[in-house]
């Protein structure tokens, strides 16, 4: 079993081939190809994790769809002046398959 350590969008993520991850929006296009970077990669019983044998290694993925996170909701409120006020996010991501390691 090959798998892969890769950063994506400030957080790392444990992927193999075919795996649809969602992380943080990524530039792009749906059906582009992008190249995520590899911190540590586990080929059955070999562990690479040196940065020089990681040159070699490319984790490549194809974006699948754009995606929103949940609705964050905050309310600001000042006591016995009559101030309230309301916000919201919500994030951007993107969902990625992995295609290749290699």
């Amino acid at each position: 079993m090959v798998y892969a350590i890769v950063k994506a969008g400030g957080r790392q993520e444990k992927v193999t081939v075919g795996d649809v991850v969602v992380v943080d929006k990524l530039a792009g296009e749906p059906g582009d190809t992008v190249e995520l970077q590899p911190l540590m990669v586990v080929d059955g019983d070999k562990v690479t994790s040196d940065v020089s044998e990681l040159g070699n290694v490319k984790v490549t993925a194809e974006i699948v769809a754009p995606a929103k996170g949940p609705k964050i909701s905050m309310i600001k409120y000042k006591n016995k002046t009559g101030y309230r006020k309301r916000l919201g996010h919500r994030q951007k991501l993107t969902q990625i398959k992995v295609t290749e390691i290699k």
